[in-house]
């Protein structure tokens, strides 16, 4: 398929033609000299989001987590100490209040602990329990088993490719939008 620019999609998924693919020609239809290339990719990546999420990642609804709080605790696995609430914030892209909310579930759950901070008393400090990290070690590895089979229909050269152009978009977006790439 071409777009206005010239641009065509090329893929397996291009030639059965996907949703977005449908999207495309429709657009085409009324408005025929529209370059339709950027939504061929900001569609496609939307979409593709959207249908992970809608999938619930089993390994962590069989565990009693959600992908959100599952970030939270790979988090503070992977950092290997002790964050703030607003650390957290940063590190996994949520509002404060979402991280709030996730925080105080965990916490009931037993698998992390809050603790004040001795010098401003407004400032938390955020950990894994010992069960929280056992949880992340179980789960972790079992996650991307399921991530690699939802990849599975994409050769491995192809998805090498994806994951350069995705993080060449990442490091493009992050910059103009001002996030921090710690």
């Amino acid at each position: 398929m071409t777009a206005g620019n010239g641009w065509t999609a090329t893929g397996s998924g291009a030639a059965l033609g996907d949703t977005v693919a449908k999207v495309v020609r429709q657009w085409q239809t009324v408005h025929p000299g529209l370059d339709t290339a950027p939504m061929e990719i900001i569609g496609r990546v939307n979409r593709c989001a959207a249908l992970l999420q809608q999938a619930e990642d089993a390994p962590l609804r069989r565990a009693g987590l959600t992908r959100p709080e599952f970030d939270v605790l790979a988090t503070l696995r992977r950092t290997g100490h002790e964050l703030t609430p607003s650390e957290i914030v940063r590190e996994t892209f949520a509002s404060g209040a979402a991280v709030t909310k996730r925080l105080k579930a965990l916490t009931e759950r037993g698998l992390v602990e809050r603790r004040g901070d001795t010098r401003d008393r407004r400032v938390a400090h955020v950990r894994l329990t010992d069960t929280g990290r056992d949880l992340v070690d179980s789960v972790l590895p079992e996650q991307l088993s399921y991530e690699t089979a939802v990849l599975s229909g994409v050769e491995a050269d192809n998805r090498r490719e994806l994951a350069v152009l995705l993080e060449e978009l990442l490091i493009q977006l992050e910059g103009r939008l001002g996030v921090s790439r710690a």
